[in-house]
């Protein structure tokens, strides 16, 4: 999988600047490389990458919760058991 996101992403980049050197000659197939250069990057590679990395991790971790904000600052989480208690 590793070797394929990296494939994607040089071929990707190639074609993106193989498009600009082509810019000057032929402006419909320059902008056809760039395009699908592009593509790509974002419709293939960037999927790809981010289901290969976030495999086994656990989505709720990294919700921004008020308890997730407390552990990041490094204060203790609230006391949630005591709230029938009056504000001074």
């Amino acid at each position: 999988m590793k070797y394929l996101i990296t494939a994607i992403v040089l071929i990707s980049i190639g074609l993106i600047i193989y498009g600009f050197n082509l810019e000057g000659e032929q402006a419909d197939t320059a902008n056809k490389f760039i395009g699908s250069g592009t593509l790509g990057l974002f419709l293939l590679a960037m999927p790809l990458f981010l289901i290969k990395e976030s495999r086994g991790k656990e989505f709720k971790n990294y919700m921004l919760t008020d308890d997730n904000v407390r552990k990041m600052q490094g204060k203790k989480p609230k006391n949630i058991d005591n709230q029938d208690t009056p504000l001074n």
